[in-house]
């Protein structure tokens, strides 16, 4: 009886490890920007950071995941699964947006890295109602439809 139960479980493992080592699982674990342009529809998002300011001083996970160790892997596992069942069920949206979630964590960030430029501008008092990003949009992706690809987000 337990061999009925082993065996499954057993194949179950196996194929999971070949999926994993076959998608190159561990590179998602890392920093490397190269890494989140794996899917082509990234290719627009990754010009534009190559090209633009910040590509000397941030990489993809400084601004778009916590610093903090535990909730950086939880966001980049739900990132991770949003990305592999649109990728899987073909609903890849034509104009890739950041959820609500995606854009409190890219509002930390910038004031995290450019908090006392905030305190300066600012006094101290960010506008709550709005993120960094609504007015420095071109920052570090540089100017939205401005790639040569075929598949860019023309939209502004």
């Amino acid at each position: 009886m337990k061999y009925l139960l082993i065996l499954p479980v057993l194949a179950l493992v196996a194929v999971i490890g070949v999926g994993l080592y076959v998608t190159d699982f561990t590179a998602y674990l890392g920093n490397n920007p190269t890494t989140c342009n794996n899917c082509h529809v990234m290719d627009a998002v990754y010009e534009g950071w190559y090209h633009g300011g910040h590509k000397q001083w941030a990489n993809c996970n400084d601004c778009h995941t916590p610093h903090a160790l535990i909730p950086k892997y939880i966001v980049k596992a739900q990132s991770g699964y949003h990305h592999v069942t649109a990728f899987v069920f073909g609903n890849i949206p034509y104009a890739i947006r950041a959820k609500e979630s995606s854009k409190e964590v890219i509002q930390e960030n910038c004031i995290r890295c450019h908090e006392q430029t905030v305190e300066n501008v600012a006094d101290g008092q960010m506008d709550a109602g709005r993120y960094c990003f609504s007015c420095h949009r071109s920052v570090a992706h540089g100017e939205r439809g401005i790639s040569i690809l075929p598949y860019q987000d023309a939209e502004k």
